[in-house]
């Protein structure tokens, strides 16, 4: 019988870890597994452990002196700023390879399992490192565990594999790497590089020579909040996906998208979070079989925000939604209070209604949001069948 769901997760994750005061601190993870499990959500689940991944496998997407490179850091702590390494960003730790490594084979692995029917869907809430590029690091990501695992899904014969990305910067390695193949439709819903990191994911991004519509690309202006963030999703990720027909889903939920993360300026709430990652799940039912990978990513809030969003995304994988009015547990409150000394949220809402215009209720010229989905539909829809004006 196919396991429902399988969660890439052992304490060994915990070690990519930048040092203290870098923003991608391990401990969102740990405290997304707590809530996860206090709540019930993994109870039926299938938690997995991965080992490094290996540098052949790494090579399927990154550069053998990138991977050498990574390698003399992690002994030695030699910087290498050409590649992104001993930057700000991306500081040098020890242990760095082998722990950027092991994403990888835990991805790489839960991709291989939905494409044999071992697992049904599949959560790793420490991958989605998407701005790793073939060549370097970038934006606290070594190595880039969505790409290596679409490459090893094409490598088993895959026809056509989907990757959706919402957190809120632009999910640009992963777009860079299947730029020009028309096997992998890579989707990013984002906010507009014109004040954020990395400055790329313009609506007129949308695939190279050989692969014309395979990227899609939705940059959102600065504040935008629920009702645009779901508006936009709505006008363009679901007519992509059952247009592109994927045998397979890969995700990535950067939860950075939401009001009180520090680095980012968009206004979302883990209400609409929680509603896209049912959508996803809906299309992954609908489009995919259910083959569905999903994967974690951005996200700095990390008591008030990446444990719910989490959670919500674990549990919706599992077949077990957590209503939202749900009380965040009290021993969890008390870990978060022990180790941050403030509390933590009081439930797994905000309160939002999340609700949204559909874009078939009419478009806005004078609306930013409006103006940035038409720019997105109008770039990329008639090269793939798709009516500009019309759902």
């Amino acid at each position: 019988m196919t396991q429902l769901l399988r969660v890439v997760w052992t304490p060994e994750m915990l070690r990519y870890d930048f040092g203290r005061g870098h923003p991608m601190s391990p401990q969102r993870l740990e405290l997304t597994m707590r809530l996860a499990r206090e709540l019930g959500v993994l109870e039926d689940a299938q938690l997995v452990g991965a080992q490094p991944a290996s540098d052949e496998l790494l090579q399927t997407v990154h550069e053998a002196e990138y991977v050498a490179a990574v390698r003399r850091a992690d002994v030695d702590g030699t910087p290498d700023a050409a590649r992104g390494l001993g930057t700000e960003d991306d500081p040098v730790f020890p242990g760095m390879h082998e722990a950027s490594a092991r994403v990888v084979q835990g991805t790489t692995d839960a991709a291989l399992a939905v494409l044999d029917g071992a697992v049904l869907h599949a959560v790793n809430v420490g991958g989605g490192m998407h701005h790793a590029m073939p060549g370097a690091a970038s934006g606290f990501c070594i190595y880039n565990d969505a790409a290596v695992a679409i490459r090893a899904l094409l490598a088993r014969g895959v026809e056509r594999v989907a990757y959706v990305d919402v957190d809120a910067h632009h999910g640009d390695g992963v777009q860079a790497v299947f730029w020009d193949d028309p096997r992998v439709l890579t989707v990013s819903v984002h906010e507009s590089g014109r004040r954020l990191f990395p400055g790329t994911g313009h609506a007129h991004e949308t695939g190279g020579v050989h692969a014309p519509g395979s990227a899609v690309n939705v940059p959102l202006p600065a504040g935008t909040s629920d009702a645009g963030w779901l508006r936009a999703f709505d006008a363009v990720v679901p007519a992509v996906l059952r247009e592109f027909a994927p045998q397979v889903l890969v995700t990535q939920h950067g939860c950075d998208s939401h009001v009180m993360d520090p680095l980012t300026h968009l206004r979302v709430s883990v209400d609409a979070q929680r509603v896209v990652a049912e959508r996803l799940h809906g299309l992954a039912h609908e489009v995919t079989d259910g083959r569905w990978v999903a994967l974690g990513g951005g996200g700095y809030a990390i008591v008030d925000v990446v444990p719910r969003a989490w959670t919500h995304l674990l549990a919706i994988a599992a077949h077990r939604p957590v209503d939202p009015a749900t009380a965040v547990p009290a021993a969890w409150q008390e870990h978060a209070r022990e180790r941050y000394g403030r509390q933590g949220p009081a439930s797994m809402s905000d309160g939002a209604l999340a609700a949204f215009r559909t874009w078939h209720s009419g478009y806005d010229p004078s609306d930013e949001v409006d103006r940035a989905i038409r720019a997105t539909r109008t770039a990329v829809f008639p090269t793939l069948g798709l009516d500009v004006d019309h759902d």
